[in-house]
């Protein structure tokens, strides 16, 4: 008994807490509230570098609908009609095969791209990170620069911020929607189109344009680098292609750790302090709003603008530049040279993707120049399979569709080879002009008695007056029992 109650003694007791009521209970959020990004205008190489790719990319995409070809329009996806027009192409549903391909090399050039210099289509070309740019400096030239931004935004409803906010407000939807009007004038022709838009014309052309401009003005107004950093899903999977002699935005913290502010004057080394001064202007120009002194991360879409202000701040401490640089991973780690950094691009990978993109790139250009401009469809009767018609002669229908992939009219024979005295009784010659798809009833004689019953193949051949074009299709002539 003695020793149960010595046992018992050394039981652990545990206290009961009572469970506090809701109004006790303190609420944790899972999520971070949105911080906007106020980015700080910086001039060096690589902002020079965006702006000229801002100007060359908008100037192509604003002016290139309205140069003519001829007479029509020199790029247009005529939708309604089924035709692409490329300066002189004119591509047919038919030629489906080029726009896979076309696909197909704008993946394996992004793969190549990023496994040699990371994710420089985003942080240079990429149309959020373009119109995003043009939104920031229209927020810039009206609202001021970045402390004036912020001041204004935490000030009262004065009349200078009302006619700040309106003026910012009104230039952007002006933007967006001058947007939202050239992207549709890829699909009807932009003069067409001004032309409805004026006249109040065509529900599904303003409907597009608006909403295309609210896309626009939504993406590049406000959500800005969210779009990068929470939608975009090259963010997400760019990981799988980077490796680590990929060239990257890097921040050299042997060189530049321990950070800490310090006058110019001031002997760092003798007190151990490294490079960085801790300015944190690097942050402040990010257009996502990262501290790339934390290392490679996701939402750095390699722009630069970082290297711009790290080596602005570097010039004025008369500290050597490079502190924050494009490199790769192993180039800072190992100090290798940039020649050395160079050499190790042609790597694997990178030649396996720069092979098989050479070789798409030249039979695709084969193919297009070897491509004959004349496409054929031949679809039977079905109101007329087989008929016996004067002359003792058995007949079939067949209708074809003629598209001429050129720009002038010509003139095309119809002939048909394949059984025992086949002869075509339709007018074998048939004009079609530029670019223009025209659909003709043919018909097929064959003596009656000539043929066993059934099915049995014979060969539309189609051939150009005024070139060596020339195709044949298949078909089938029906004998009744």
């Amino acid at each position: 008994m003695a020793s149960e109650d010595v046992d018992k003694s050394k039981e652990r007791v545990i206290p009961i807490t009572p469970v506090p009521n809701d109004d006790e209970m303190e609420s944790v959020s899972l999520y971070e509230a949105h911080k906007k990004v106020y980015t700080r205008s910086i001039s060096g190489v690589f902002s020079r570098w965006r702006w000229l790719l801002v100007i060359f990319t908008q100037l192509l995409f604003y002016c290139l609908p309205w140069f003519q070809w001829g007479d029509r329009q020199m790029v247009l996806f005529d939708l309604g009609a089924r035709r692409f027009y490329l300066f002189g192409l004119v591509l047919y549903p038919q030629d489906f095969i080029y726009l896979t391909g076309l696909l197909i090399i704008s993946a394996l050039s992004l793969f190549l791209f990023t496994a040699v210099a990371g994710r420089l289509w985003c942080g240079f070309a990429c149309p959020q990170t373009v119109y995003t740019e043009l939104f920031m400096w229209i927020e810039h030239k009206i609202e001021g620069d970045r402390s004036a931004r912020m001041r204004l935004d935490r000030s009262g409803w004065t009349f200078e911020k009302i006619w700040k906010k309106v003026t910012k407000q009104f230039v952007w939807i002006a933007l967006a929607l001058w947007t939202g009007f050239t992207f549709v004038g890829y699909f009807v022709p932009i003069r067409q189109l001004g032309a409805e838009l004026l006249a109040f014309n065509g529900t599904w052309q303003i409907f597009w344009v608006l909403f295309y401009g609210f896309a626009t003005y939504g993406n590049a107004g406000f959500m800005r680098e969210q779009v990068c950093k929470y939608m975009c899903p090259y963010a997400r999977f760019q990981s799988a292609m980077f490796d680590k002699d990929t060239l990257i935005v890097g921040y050299d913290a042997e060189r530049g750790e321990p950070r800490a502010p310090r006058a110019k004057t001031v002997d760092y080394k003798a007190k151990g302090l490294g490079d960085c001064i801790d300015c944190s202007l690097c942050v402040q120009v990010c257009p996502t709003g990262i501290d790339i002194r934390k290392g490679l991360q996701y939402e750095c879409i390699g722009c630069g603008l970082c290297v711009d202000a790290c080596d602005n701040v570097m010039d004025k401490m008369q500290y050597p530049r490079g502190l924050i640089r494009f490199s790769t991973q192993n180039g800072i780690a190992q100090r290798l040279t940039q020649m050395q950094i160079f050499k190790r691009v042609l790597r694997p990978r990178v030649l396996l993707y720069t092979s098989v993109l050479i070789g798409l790139c030249v039979a695709m250009m084969i193919s297009l120049v070897a491509r004959t401009p004349l496409k054929v469809d031949v679809v039977r009767d079905r109101a007329a399979l087989s008929r016996i018609v004067a002359g003792g002669k058995l007949e079939n229908v067949y209708r074809l569709q003629l598209m001429n992939a050129t720009e002038s009219t010509r003139h095309y024979h119809i002939a048909a080879h394949g059984m025992e005295g086949l002869e075509v009784v339709t007018e074998p010659v048939v004009e079609v002009g530029p670019a223009e798809s025209k659909w003709v009833s043919v018909r097929l004689h064959i003596p009656y008695g000539s043929a066993a019953s059934g099915s049995h193949q014979v060969f539309f051949e189609i051939t150009s007056d005024e070139d060596s074009a020339k195709i044949e299709e298949k078909s089938v002539f029906l004998v009744p029992r």
